[in-house]
């Protein structure tokens, strides 16, 4: 089984490594620091990072020094919320981050999981609805990983906080 124990980052100005399969994963899945995963190929990857981060779109885990895996963000069943106006779209993310919920907020709109508690709720603020299908890209908390160097490798504080 082949592992992988580094992550550059999709937006690596120097990534030159070249890729020979790819992961799919939900948000979710995602944020790992030791897991096993199933390749497109069907081949096994063990996925074992000095420390818990999220993988996003785009990211490479590194195999070898000539060898990457592409991540790829699955498409997820999503929930597409647009306000009346600015302060509605501000109030909305209110009440869905009071919740602790997560969102991907955008100027023009915020998605979330598909939940019917929730939307029955944001109807009841005036939120216009849309189911949507496309992959997910939460904003992330003040506690979650951060990144540093500038050289695209992923660091935490939640080391002790893995998910897999």
């Amino acid at each position: 089984m082949l592992t992988a124990q580094e992550v550059v980052r999709a937006n690596a100005p120097d990534q030159t490594t070249p890729v020979f399969d790819t992961i799919t994963l939900p948000h979710d899945e995602r944020h790992l620091r030791r897991k096993r995963l199933v390749m497109e190929s069907g081949e096994a990857l063990m996925v074992d990072l000095p420390q818990t981060v999220h993988l996003g779109h785009g990211d490479l885990l590194l195999v070898t020094d000539d060898k990457a895996v592409a991540v790829r963000a699955a498409i997820e069943p999503l929930t597409e919320i647009h306000a009346k106006d600015p302060t509605h779209h501000a109030a909305l993310c209110w009440h869905i981050g009071n919740r602790h919920l997560k969102a991907q907020i955008e100027p023009d709109r915020i998605l979330i999981l598909r939940d019917p508690v929730i939307h029955t709720m944001l109807e009841g603020l005036g939120a216009h609805l849309h189911l949507v299908d496309e992959p997910f890209h939460p904003v992330h908390g003040a506690y979650h990983s951060h990144y540093d160097h500038g050289h695209g490798h992923a660091h935490s504080h939640e080391q002790e906080h893995s998910h897999g």
